[in-house]
């Protein structure tokens, strides 16, 4: 999967990223996450964000979009809401190019974990 994404050109990968859900937003919101989105979600805590958390992730995640025109994505396994939020604060420094590269390593993340988890 990952030499095949890899291989695409750049406007495929950048579909990708920008199809990818906003953290917390308003599809997670709306329940109209996957399942598996919203189980990795929900073990983050981003379902029981306090209204400050929630105020906090929903300007990071506009800040993120605005400027790098595409959703924040990490693979959320493992981590809580203030990991979350820290990352995308720090990630916010990045250049454009260095962070199309983070979000693809992420989804590539998201891949093995969910395969994984299939798989046993």
């Amino acid at each position: 999967m990952v030499a095949v994404i890899a291989a695409a050109d750049q406007s495929v990968k950048m579909q990708l990223i920008r199809n990818h859900p906003e953290l917390a937003g308003r599809a997670a919101i709306a329940g109209e996450l996957t399942a598996e989105s919203t189980s990795e979600q929900k073990g983050a805590g981003l379902d029981q964000c306090s209204p400050q958390e929630l105020a906090e992730l929903t300007e990071l995640n506009r800040a993120y979009a605005e400027r790098f025109g595409m959703p924040f994505i990490i693979a959320v396994s493992g981590l809580n809401r203030r990991n979350i939020l820290d990352a995308v604060a720090a990630r916010l420094h990045n250049s454009e190019s260095a962070e199309q590269q983070e979000a693809m390593n992420q989804i590539y993340r998201i891949g093995l974990i969910r395969l994984n988890k299939l798989l046993g």
